[in-house]
C-alpha cells in the first residue's frame, strides 16, 4: 500500500496557505494583495509561488476562466500537525512538555487559553 508523501511547505509558502486557509478561494492578485499589506512582495514573486505549490500539490488551481482561482490542496490542521511534530523531534527532543514549557514561559497566555490547556490536561490524565 501507497502512503502519502508530504510536502513541506517553505516558509513563504506557508504565508500563502495561511492566506487561503482564511479565504477558502483566491486569486494570485487577492493573495499579493494581503500578503504585501504585511510585507514588501512583488505580484511576479507571489505569482511564481503559487505556480510551483501547484506543481508540488500544496494548492489547487482552477484555471477554466481567463483568472485562475486557487484553494489550498493540504488542510491547516495537518500541516500544523506535521509541522509540529517536526519541530518537537528537531528542536525539544521529542519532549511536548518542553514545548510547552517554552512556549508558556516565553509568552503570556490568556485565561481562556490556561482553562483550555487544563482542560485538555485534565482529559489526557483521565485516560
Amino acid at each position: 500500500m501507497a502512503t502519502t508523501r508530504y510536502i513541506k511547505p517553505t516558509e513563504s509558502e506557508l504565508e500563502i496557505l495561511q492566506v487561503l486557509w482564511k479565504k477558502g478561494l483566491a486569486t494570485v492578485r487577492e493573495v499579493h494583495e494581503e500578503l504585501a499589506a504585511l510585507k514588501d512582495a512583488g505580484y511576479t514573486t507571489t505569482l511564481k509561488l503559487m505556480q510551483i505549490m501547484h506543481e508540488k500539490g500544496l494548492v489547487k488551481r482552477d484555471d477554466s476562466m481567463r483568472t485562475h482561482i486557487y484553494q489550498a490542496a493540504v488542510s491547516k490542521e495537518k500541516t500544523q500537525k506535521h509541522l509540529l511534530g517536526k519541530m518537537i523531534d528537531s528542536l525539544f527532543g521529542g519532549s511536548p512538555t518542553q514545548l510547552v514549557i517554552q512556549a508558556l514561559g516565553e509568552h503570556k497566555a490568556t485565561d481562556e487559553e490556561l482553562e483550555k490547556i487544563q482542560q485538555m490536561i485534565d482529559s489526557l490524565k483521565n485516560k
